[in-house]
């Protein structure tokens, strides 16, 4: 598996797994998502094999009164790609963008119910740090994991 930094000609396959990963209203916009990856505070990794995009993740940072601190927009998977470590790897280099621009700390939102991307953040040391309701949709509550971050990664 080849991970290296998207390119503006990674559009197309990116938006195709996001509309594969998330149905409306969980999916991002196509005018949303080309306008989050062109931005100068944000790093996105795409995963490939044979040419074919994989998987993706994006990372944007924001600079607060108590330094850099990173935001996982999303981390996203083929399903046929999924359990074979090509999330951990992203959240590995996504967690190295945000670390290469000072960061301290980086946080997402996550489905209360995605027991599988909730146990993937935990193994990498995210603590649940709270719970807001109706953030996806009505009744479809998300759960706030953050993870505090130091200056090397972690062997």
């Amino acid at each position: 598996m080849l991970y290296r930094l998207y390119t503006a000609q990674d559009f197309a396959s990116l938006y195709a797994i996001e509309e594969v990963c998330f149905h409306v209203p969980f999916r991002f916009s196509r005018r949303y998502m080309r306008l989050l990856v062109s931005r100068s505070n944000v790093a996105t990794w795409i995963a490939e094999e044979d040419g074919r995009m994989e998987g993706f993740a994006i990372v944007e940072w924001a600079r607060e009164s108590g330094g850099v601190i990173g935001y996982i927009q999303t981390i996203e998977v083929a399903p046929d790609r999924r359990n074979q470590g090509v999330g951990g790897e992203l959240l590995r280099r996504i967690e190295d963008s945000v670390r290469a621009v000072g960061a301290q700390a980086i946080w997402l939102h996550v489905d209360a119910e995605n027991a599988r991307a909730i146990r993937l953040y935990e193994l990498q040391g995210y603590r649940c740090e709270g719970r807001e309701e109706d953030y996806y949709a009505p009744a479809h509550a998300a759960l706030i994991y953050g993870k505090p971050l130091e200056s090397e990664p972690a062997s």
